[in-house]
């Protein structure tokens, strides 16, 4: 169905370093199911993507800075990976507390491949069922979680895969959870 996110806001949070498919693949999902999406990253203002974590993939406009967003503005969270992306929100308070908040809301997250490196600094992985790249799967155990070796795991309001080969499953899981949540008013 071409509109089951019509009406609905998804946030998408990302810094320097984003690896370019784990971002566009997501926010064109939301997009051709007609929702809308807004790009937070550490202040407004481009952000250098990546391929493979090496290559340039050239630059994305953050719309707002993290510090300058409320969780009640969205309908839903997306936490793209790349290995320096993560690394450089989880040390940024504001971009912690973002995170927080917004699982602690009970609005759907959804975190691939290194992305959940942000939900482990925040705090909200204890006791909780995820999948991730295999590098950070012991940080999420040693933060409390259960870790499983799937294309997509969910568990209540988040929603985790573990790389670029699972963008198709990740991705219609999206609209799936996204589409459940009444929209913001």
């Amino acid at each position: 169905m071409p509109n089951e996110l019509e009406g609905r806001k998804i946030a998408i949070l990302a810094a320097d370093g984003v690896e370019m498919v784990e971002f566009e693949r997501p926010r064109d999902t939301v997009h051709d199911a007609g929702g809308q999406t807004e790009l937070l990253s550490l202040q407004a203002g481009d952000i250098d993507a990546r391929n493979h974590d090496l290559e340039p993939a050239g630059t994305l406009t953050a719309q707002r800075a993290v510090a300058d967003a409320s969780v009640d503005d969205y309908d839903g969270l997306i936490l793209p990976g790349g290995t320096i992306n993560p690394d450089k929100l989880r040390k940024d308070e504001a971009a912690v507390n973002f995170v927080r908040d917004f699982v602690n809301s009970g609005k759907p997250v959804a975190a691939i491949c290194h992305g959940p490196w942000t939900l482990v600094e925040a705090g909200v992985v204890a006791g909780r069922t995820l999948t991730s790249y295999v590098s950070i799967r012991t940080d999420l155990r040693n933060a409390g979680a259960t870790v499983v070796d799937q294309q997509v795991c969910i568990d209540g309001n988040l929603i985790t895969s573990r790389s670029p080969d699972d963008l198709p499953a990740f991705c219609q899981a999206i609209v799936d959870r996204f589409a459940n949540t009444p929209a913001h008013t």
